[in-house]
Order: C-alpha cells, then structure tokens, then sequence
C-alpha cells in the first residue's frame, strides 16, 4: 500500500497496511525466539516477545525503510531486533531491582512467572539475539548495512539511550526534575529505540542528508511524545486498559510531564511534539511517509 503525506490515513488503513507487516514480524520472531535455547530459558523468552505489544518498533522500520525503497530482507531483520532490545529491556525494568513491577501487556512480568535469575538470562538473550538477527550469513544483507544497522541499534539501547536514560530514571526518584532535565531523560530512555528504528529503516535504503535529518527529527518527536502520552495515561486509564500498573510512577514518586506541567500541559505537549514529528516529514522530500505519518498519530492517540 503506497500513500503520500498529503493523504492521511484513517485507523482503518493504518490498520490494513499494518497487518501484513505484524504477520510478517510475528512469524519471524516465532521463528527465531527461543529457538536451540535450554528449554526453561527458551519458554522465558518467548513469554516476553511473543503474543503481546502494540510492535510500534517493528512498525517504524518497516514505514521508513518503506519510505526510502530499501531493503526489505535487512528491514524485517531490522524489525525484529528492535522489538527483542524493547522486550529485553521490560523485562529487566520490572525486576525488583529496578521498578518491581508484577504486570505486564495484561500477564505476570517474566520475573514474576520464572523467578529473577531466569527473567535476567532471558533478557540478556533476547539483547545478544537481536544483534545476532542483524548479522546473517549470506549476501542478502550487505555487510556495511549489517555493521550500520548494529551500530544505531547499540547507540538507541546503550549508555548514550535506553540504558543512560534507566539510569537517570532510577536516580531521579524524590528529585523535583525541570523539564529540560526530564526531556532529557525521555529522550534517552523511550524516544532513543523508538528514533532509533526510524533510523534503522532508513539504513536499509539510500537517502539523502536532509531526508535523513528530516527521519531523526521525526522519531525524536514521536520517541518524546509516546513518554508524554504514557505519563498522561499512567493517571488517567486503569492497569486493565493499560495491560499494566497503573498509578505506578506517581506512587514511586518519579517525575513526569503530568507532575511537572499538570494533565492539560502534558496534553498540550503531546500535541506539539505530534505537529514537529509531521513538520518533520513535510521537510524530509520523500513521496511515501504516509504509513509514517499514520504511526505518529496513533502514538498520541493511543488509550494504552
């Protein structure tokens, strides 16, 4: 399905140019999760990917390198790495060392289900698959591709992303953070994997300097939108919807953009960063971003 920027999707399209590419992802993980691991570390990693998550990481690739023409084998690889470093990256969230959280996507969190030891082995191995994913044999992802793709993926789930922004987190609970700081901290945390596979779909392809800073300014925008949206969500849908705890952030005492701007500020700001991510887009020259653009509003439109 092939759309421009100038006509938007409705839910409906979204969702029918989605589906084929979750059936793809769903297949490929279900292939590759787990499998030749010990049995009990093997049924552990495929409780945490498979059968739950809205995938928006996978979805993001997919439309950029869609996007940019590229490479659809390296792509859907690409897809699923993103989607493995995400579910490591939960699982080692909710350990009692970390956030201590007993529900997620509507089931017992891993360690909950498996124990600790099991739950950090499994997230340890779904960090080393997905590079591995990213690496095949044979020509049908070119090795510089294979290098590029590593590189972005390791830089969104590093010290310089997901885990500098958890370290931040996690030393800033009880702290009156401003927003300058808590922006920062977002942007590291949940906006560097969700950026991240933007860039990662565009790697797949060839793209010119400015459509590329055009991608980055883009999931930068829709990477801080969805922690704004999450905030507003944490107070304002129960852990049914949510298919996790709600309430949990302000009951841990952590700062966030309803705490530090109030609900109709947190919203406010949503709606900005929504209007950056599709400026962004109008500015990048490619021809079909519609899938992107779709994306972008359901990250702010979302109800869990």
């Amino acid at each position: 399905m092939t759309s421009t920027a100038t006509t938007p999707w409705d839910a409906k399209t979204l969702a029918g140019w989605a589906e084929p590419h979750l059936a793809a992802v769903e297949a490929a993980l279900s292939r590759w999760v787990g499998v030749d691991a010990p049995v009990l570390l093997g049924d552990a990693m495929r409780y945490a990917v498979l059968d739950g998550g809205k995938r928006l990481r996978p979805l993001l690739v997919l439309a950029a390198n869609e996007a940019v023409g590229g490479n659809a084998h390296a792509a859907l690889r690409a897809a699923c790495a993103t989607e493995l470093i995400h579910a490591y990256s939960l699982v080692h969230d909710d350990l009692p060392c970390m956030d201590n959280d007993v529900l997620r996507r509507g089931k017992p969190t891993v360690h909950v289900k498996f124990g600790e030891a099991d739950a950090l082995l499994a997230g340890d191995a779904l960090q080393a698959l997905a590079f591995e994913l990213l690496a095949p044999e044979g020509d049908e992802v070119p090795a510089a591709m294979q290098a590029l793709l590593c590189r972005l993926l390791a830089r969104a789930a590093g010290s310089q992303g997901m885990a500098g922004g958890q370290a931040i987190d996690l030393a800033s609970v009880g702290i009156a953070l401003n927003e300058t700081q808590l922006r920062e901290m977002h942007r590291l945390k949940t906006g560097a994997l969700l950026q991240g596979s933007v860039e990662m779909g565009a790697a797949c392809g060839t793209v010119s300097p400015a459509a590329l800073a055009a991608l980055r300014d883009y999931g930068a925008a829709i990477g801080l939108a969805f922690q704004v949206v999450d905030d507003i969500l944490d107070v304002t849908a129960d852990s049914q919807t949510l298919g996790k705890t709600a309430g949990k952030d302000a009951a841990a005492d952590k700062p966030t953009y309803v705490s530090l701007l109030g609900l109709d500020g947190a919203r406010a700001q949503a709606s900005q960063l929504l209007a950056d991510a599709i400026a962004a887009l109008n500015k990048s020259g490619l021809a079909d971003t519609a899938a992107l653009h779709a994306l972008a509003h359901m990250v702010v439109d979302r109800d869990r």
